[in-house]
């Protein structure tokens, strides 16, 4: 399964410590987790098959947890994570049905250090949305594809109240799509969903 291709690219990461060990302070812990509030926002772009439909993806607001190790004070991977999430399609302006999406992330980050408290970030990697429940579209007549594979870019900051308690404000934008199939095998043309994703969310320094 790809995400738990994720995973061991995240320890891998984890795994080339000992190389940068030397730039940490022997008195500074590498992990960081943050939780987040995200809004995820819907381009919404079309083929002009399913244009026909008015196919969209509804908006809505999902529970985000990643994990980041700082190979050095500016330098990090980030793992983002959620569970898998039901997501509304309708078709104009009526349901069409729900599908379920898992779309974990991981990035490599530059943090800025010379703000003090206030830490901001950019950060580029790949995003894998596992979909599933993707047959229940009109009662089976429309699917979607199994899964999308894209790019994903984020800027942010983390504001640190004290060494380990932080407010963090992140905004992800990931390429994102599936075609959408009948029952029959024919195509119905493509969902383009390409989310922004705008969070608030709390970040705790290990």
């Amino acid at each position: 399964m790809r995400i738990q291709t994720l995973v061991a690219a995240m320890a891998a990461v984890a795994s080339l410590a000992p190389v940068v060990a030397h730039a940490q302070s022997s008195s500074e812990n590498p992990w960081m987790v943050r939780v987040r509030a995200v809004d995820l926002l819907w381009q919404n772009g079309q083929t002009s098959a399913v244009q026909s439909l008015d196919v969209k993806a509804k908006d809505q607001i999902i529970p985000e947890f990643d994990v980041s190790y700082f190979f050095t004070k500016n330098i990090a991977a980030e793992l983002v994570l959620t569970y898998p999430q039901s997501i509304q399609i309708d078709a104009g302006g009526n349901k069409l049905g729900t599908i379920k999406a898992l779309p974990p992330s991981l990035l490599l980050q530059y943090h800025f250090t010379d703000f003090g408290a206030f830490k901001p970030y950019v950060g580029a990697g790949v995003n894998y949305t596992i979909f599933s429940s993707r047959n229940n579209l009109s009662g089976g007549a429309y699917s979607v594809d199994n899964s999308s594979l894209g790019a994903v870019g984020q800027v942010g900051m983390d504001y640190m109240f004290d060494k380990n308690w932080g407010l963090n404000l992140d905004l992800k934008y990931a390429t994102m799509s599936t075609n959408v199939t009948t029952a029959a095998g024919a195509s119905a043309g493509k969902l383009t969903l390409n989310p922004w994703m705008p969070a608030v969310g709390v970040a705790y320094k290990f």
